[in-house]
C-alpha cells in the first residue's frame, strides 16, 4: 500500500502541513461502491487539500460555497474538479454531506449526471451517492429530480457510474414512495443487466437494489419480465461467485408470484436449489428450502420435479440440524413431497409454512 508524504502547501489563503493520501481505492463508509482515489488527472495539491478538508480542525464552509459555484461553470474541467472535490468531501464526514446539500449542490450535481462527458457524469453520480448516505438528504435528492438521470447513467454510463447509480438508487429506494417512482423510471431492466454482466461490485449493488425495489409488486413483475431469473439462477449455481446468498434473497422476494415461479423453473432453478439445500451454508439451505416450499405448495408437477432431483435426503438432514425455522420449512416441504402426486393435494396443505422470512 503506497503512501505519499507531502510537504507544506497553500490553498485559498490557508496553509496545510504534513499531509498524505492513500493511493489505493477505498470503500464508501456504508456502500462499497466508491473508487475515490482513482483520479489520474487530479493534482497532488488537490488531493492533499481534500485530506486536509476531512480533518476535524478544518472549517470547509468557504470551500464548499466555492465548489458549488464551480459546478455551474462553463468549463468542463472546472466542473470536474468541483464535482471530484465535493465527491471526496462527502465521502466519510456526515457533517459535510449536510453542509454540501444545504449549500445548494444537489441540483447542479444532478445536471452533471446528464452530461455527455462520461467522467463528469461519473463524478456527479458518485457525489450524489455520497450525499445520499445522509438520510436527511435522500428525500431532497429525489425531489430535486435525481431518479431519471441516475437511471440514464445506469444505462449508458461507464462501469463506475453504473455501479454507483445502482447504489444511489438503492439509497433512494429506502424511502417507500421512491420505489414506485424508480420502477416507473425504467430502472429495473438496467439493474438486471448489471446483475448479469457487471463485475462483482456491480452485481452486488444491483442485487441489493433489486431486493429493496422488489418489495413492491409492480417492480416484481418488471423484474421477471426483464429476465431476472436467469442471472439469479446462474449466480446461485456458482458458489465461487460469493453471490449465492444475495441472489437467493432476491429470488425469495419474487417467488410469491406465479410468473416468477414459472421463470425460476424454466431457467433450471430446481436442481440449483436442491444442491444448495444439500451443500450450502446453513443460511443458504434455509433460504433455498423456503423457496422450494413456495414452488411446491400449489404445484404437483413442481413437487414431482423437486423429488426427482433427490431433495428429500438433504431436507431430512436439514430438518434435524437446521435452525428452528429451517427445520419447520424442511419438515413442511418433506410432507408435501411425500403426498400422492395426483389430484389437488396442495389444497390440503397449510399455507403458513411457506412464509419466506429470515
Amino acid at each position: 500500500m503506497e503512501t505519499e508524504v507531502q510537504s507544506n502547501f497553500t490553498y485559498m489563503g490557508r496553509t496545510f502541513t504534513g499531509l498524505g493520501i492513500n493511493e489505493s481505492s477505498s470503500a464508501f463508509s456504508d456502500c462499497n461502491s466508491d473508487r475515490s482515489g482513482e483520479f489520474p488527472t487530479a493534482s497532488s495539491q488537490s488531493r492533499r487539500l481534500l485530506i486536509a478538508c476531512a480533518s476535524d480542525n478544518y472549517n470547509s464552509d468557504e470551500l464548499i460555497q466555492q465548489l458549488v459555484s464551480d459546478l455551474e461553470s462553463n468549463s468542463i474541467d472546472v466542473q470536474k474538479q468541483a464535482a471530484m472535490e465535493i465527491r471526496l468531501l462527502a465521502k466519510n464526514k456526515p457533517e459535510n454531506r449536510l453542509k454540501i446539500a444545504r449549500a445548494g449542490a444537489i441540483k447542479p450535481l444532478i445536471s452533471l449526471i446528464s452530461s455527455t462527458d462520461l467522467q463528469l457524469q461519473e463524478y456527479g453520480v458518485t457525489a450524489v451517492l455520497n450525499l445520499s448516505l445522509c438520510d436527511e438528504n435522500k428525500e431532497l435528492i429525489a425531489e430535486s429530480g435525481a431518479i431519471k438521470p441516475l437511471v440514464r447513467a445506469l444505462k449508458i454510463g461507464n462501469s463506475t457510474a453504473k455501479e454507483n447509480s445502482a447504489c444511489a438508487l438503492l439509497r433512494l429506494s429506502q424511502i417507500e414512495e421512491n420505489k414506485i417512482a424508480i420502477g416507473r423510471s425504467d430502472a429495473i431492466p438496467p439493474l438486471v443487466n448489471l446483475l448479469e454482466t457487471g463485475n462483482f461490485r456491480g452485481k452486488k449493488d444491483a442485487s441489493t437494489a433489486l431486493f429493496c425495489l422488489c418489495t413492491v409488486k409492480e417492480n416484481k413483475i418488471r423484474a421477471v419480465q426483464a429476465g431476472v431469473m436467469k442471472p439469479l439462477v446462474e449466480l446461485m449455481a456458482d458458489f465461487s461467485s460469493n453471490m449465492v446468498d444475495k441472489s437467493a434473497f432476491v429470488m425469495s422476494v419474487l417467488i410469491s408470484m406465479a410468473e416468477a415461479r414459472a421463470a425460476a423453473v424454466d431457467e433450471g432453478g430446481i436442481p440449483v436449489l436442491v444442491e444448495i439445500v444439500e451443500v450450502g451454508s446453513q443460511r443458504q439451505k434455509e433460504i433455498a428450502a423456503a423457496i422450494l416450499l413456495q414452488l411446491c405448495e400449489d404445484s404437483v408437477s413442481y413437487r414431482t420435479m423437486v423429488a426427482r432431483e433427490g431433495a428429500i435426503p438433504p431436507l431430512v438432514a436439514l430438518s434435524q440440524s437446521g435452525t428452528n425455522r429451517a427445520k419447520q420449512k424442511a419438515e413442511t416441504l418433506i410432507g408435501l413431497l411425500r403426498q400422492p402426486r395426483s389430484g389437488n393435494a396442495a389444497a390440503t396443505t397449510p399455507a403458513r409454512g411457506s412464509d419466506v422470512s429470515f
